[in-house]
């Protein structure tokens, strides 16, 4: 609320429409935009846009990243050749590559979906990669013990064990991705909320980046509740399993 009012008083203070302007006008053109077309379509579709852009991309890195970081984590030869250029790749800022995006896939759905693949895929091979690692070596040898294979102990050993290491990735990962696409939507997107910020800051319409920014901030903490919760009830149905 101090933040809010802070706001507002700076709004009124300011007084210039292209500048900065009040909550209450941001709230206002919010809800307008909804129904009320802009950059050709309304926020609700350039919401739905970022969305289909944000699930492609993140969805891509988990099903690539986390059987990887596993199998990484579980067999030291696949670790020892693969882990040098993960390293090198890894530190490439999302955002480097938007020229290949921009080559190989145009402005369409494809360039974007490589930059938050980008972002989300290292994420999701450390946090399978580590938990795979840190298996309790107990565990490991009651089951070679018990004359179960590499393959059995892997799917059943390593990979329940790996699993709350593996939704906390899943939740950094989420994040990472989110930044990303805002990133992508500035520059290789031709819908969007980032996209809509882009040319409210062409028109000189400080209100429109101001809807983007609440939009995207509203979604990045409705994606980090959802990803709390379901870490929440993985590591509950795991402790339950054990107990």
């Amino acid at each position: 609320m101090a933040f809010v009012l802070a706001w507002h008083v700076l709004a009124a203070r300011i007084d210039s429409a292209s500048t900065l302007a009040s909550p209450a006008v941001v709230v206002r053109t919010f809800v307008g935009m909804m129904s009320e077309p802009f950059a050709g379509s309304t926020l609700s579709a350039h919401l739905l846009a970022s969305l289909q852009r944000f699930g492609a991309g993140f969805g891509l890195a988990v099903l690539l990243g986390i059987p990887m970081g596993v199998a990484m984590g579980w067999f030291r030869t696949l670790d020892a050749a693969v882990k040098p250029l993960f390293n090198l790749l890894r530190f490439i800022a999302p955002i480097a590559w938007v020229p290949f995006a921009v080559l190989w896939f145009g402005t369409g759905f494809g360039g974007p979906v490589l930059i938050i693949f980008a972002g989300a895929f290292p994420a999701c091979v450390i946090g399978a990669y580590g938990g795979a690692k840190l298996v309790d070596s107990r565990l490991l040898e009651a089951a070679r013990m018990l004359g179960a294979r590499s393959g059995r102990i892997l799917l059943e050993v390593v990979l329940p064990s790996a699993m709350p290491a593996i939704v906390a990735a899943l939740r950094v990962a989420a994040g990472n991705a989110w930044q990303s696409l805002v990133g992508a939507e500035l520059i290789v997107a031709t819908s969007g909320l980032a996209f809509i910020m882009v040319r409210g800051q062409m028109n000189r319409t400080i209100v429109i980046v101001l809807v983007g920014m609440l939009a995207i901030g509203l979604v990045g903490l409705l994606l980090e509740w959802v990803f709390r919760r379901f870490e929440r009830y993985v590591k509950r149905r795991l402790g339950s399993a054990s107990a």
